[in-house]
């Protein structure tokens, strides 16, 4: 799933809102007529939407009440139409906030922060390109939605929520599978080398899940 998709005509505006969300580890996608927008949103999926209005094809007027349709997902709608009429309407269409261009990237920056941190923050996690939804138990890599056992998910919500730390395989154990579980600790490894192969670029040269020889793993 993207993070924030921008829907904007202006190349240059866009990357230079894209760049800066990249910096602070959103997963961004830029579409640049509403046509596009809509089908980004269908197949991927966006967690907030910037949109323009005057747009090629399809106006944001038309993209954001057709998303409002079927579900809450935020969208800010930022235009140089500034008139009192087209605010309303785009509030009234179900917009989150209404921003004039130009705006100040900062504030833009702040807006969306917000809405993430009111939004997602108890229910997500994103590490890098790696996001775990503790509501709906699933995780994605780069937008993508892998294909990931119970036990899988639990192993990694359990390390990137100890980010850094490193726990003993012991503890790791009795946390995922319980200590009066009639499993072996060789599962352990087993499920270490399964997730390895989903969320590393290179499997046999971890950067995600360390091994911490003697003691157990860590997730950086």
């Amino acid at each position: 799933m993207i993070d924030v998709l921008i829907v904007e005509d202006n190349r240059e505006l866009a990357n230079l809102l894209c760049d800066f969300l990249r910096a602070e580890n959103y997963m961004v996608s830029i579409a640049q007529t509403g046509e596009k927008a809509l089908w980004m949103y269908e197949k991927y999926g966006a967690r907030l939407i910037v949109l323009d209005i005057l747009l090629p094809g399809i106006d944001g007027f038309s993209v954001c009440s057709k998303i409002r349709r079927q579900d809450n997902t935020p969208i800010i709608i930022v235009s140089a139409k500034t008139q009192k009429d087209d605010k309303l309407n785009g509030l009234l269409l179900g917009a989150d906030d209404y921003i004039e261009k130009p705006y100040d990237i900062d504030i833009m920056l702040a807006k969306i922060k917000g809405i993430f941190k009111r939004r997602y923050s108890l229910d997500e996690i994103t590490e890098g390109n790696i996001t775990i939804n503790k509501e709906s138990r699933t995780i994605y890599k780069n937008s993508s939605r892998l294909e990931i056992t119970a036990k899988e998910f639990e192993l990694l919500l359990l390390l990137v929520e100890n980010k850094g730390k490193t726990l003993s395989k012991e503890y790791i154990f009795n946390q995922v599978w319980g200590s009066d579980s009639f499993s072996e600790q060789q599962t352990l490894t087993v499920h270490i080398k399964w997730l390895r192969s989903k969320i590393e670029e290179d499997p046999k040269n971890p950067q995600r899940i360390l091994t911490v020889w003697g003691v157990g793993y860590k997730f950086v």
